[in-house]
């Protein structure tokens, strides 16, 4: 069976952690581990996650970083050290659990299925015979900044901000994670974005055929999220840095020099 690692970023979690998930997941699911970041946190999060590692060491890991940097960058460094590691593929999740851990396996297979795939990324579709409980205001929030995320990246992506996204591992998923993010708060768009000028300056294979929004079966909106309405005005003033620092038109220098091979689909290695 495929290996992967899941980062889960972790900032004052204590009251929200769900210990007993994470072992019950990791007893049925050996081949699976977790890097749990803990981004600085004041509370008792960083002894728990400590207690966890204890444990089953051969299924958790943590990661502490000395002062709290901010989601993207808690994601950013337990992604750089989930590449390092000998696993096929690397993801991050919400440490929440809005998106059950009993997704993964699903994530993994459609990875397996289709090997031109880099990434799977979930989308929280309200369809019948699924439960995606969000609030409403939340919700259509959601759509409207989701609606202008794909119109700057060129993309029709559904949902760009849901938690749950795996990887493939390769040079250029690694690429991606090279650098320190613009944003914060819509971080998962400046990746899409990234990846988008890898196809602009180094030919790599199009978006639209490597990415895989997979519709979730269950997501619910977990008391205490640090997400405000007002957030949503943030994260359209992030929406225009990406716009201008990644894929307006007169762009002429990628956000990473890299070196392209013969192949010139294969990228060899980052600068």
């Amino acid at each position: 069976m495929s290996s992967a690692i899941i980062v889960i970023p972790c900032f004052n979690e204590e009251k929200r952690l769900e210990v007993l998930q994470f072992r019950k997941y990791a007893l049925s699911h050996p081949e699976h581990q977790f890097l749990f970041v803990n981004d600085g946190s004041s509370d008792r999060t960083a002894l728990i996650l400590d207690d966890l590692k204890e444990s089953v060491p051969e299924s958790f890991d943590v990661l502490h970083l000395s002062q709290n940097q901010g989601k993207a960058e808690a994601v950013r460094q337990g992604m750089l050290r989930a590449f390092e590691t000998d696993v096929d593929y690397a993801g991050y999740w919400d440490a929440d659990l809005a998106t059950p851990l009993d997704m993964i396996p699903e994530f993994t297979e459609q990875l397996d299925q289709t090997t031109q795939l880099t990434l799977v990324i979930g989308a929280r579709v309200k369809l019948l015979g699924r439960q995606i409980e969000r609030k409403k205001l939340r919700h259509y929030l959601g759509r409207i900044f989701a609606t202008a995320a794909s119109t700057v990246l060129q993309l029709p992506i559904y949902d760009t901000q849901c938690g749950a996204k795996l990887f493939r591992v390769s040079q250029e998923s690694r690429t991606l994670f090279s650098k320190r993010f613009l944003t914060n708060w819509i971080f998962d768009v400046e990746l899409l974005a990234r990846a988008r000028q890898l196809e602009k300056f180094y030919q790599c294979d199009s978006l639209e055929a490597t990415v895989y929004e997979l519709p979730l079966k269950r997501w619910q909106d977990v008391a205490g999220s640090k997400v405000k309405p007002h957030d949503f005005l943030k994260a359209f003033i992030e929406l225009c840095s990406i716009y201008w620092n990644y894929l307006r038109p007169s762009l002429n220098k990628p956000f990473a020099t890299l070196a392209v091979g013969s192949n010139p689909d294969k990228i060899r290695k980052a600068a």
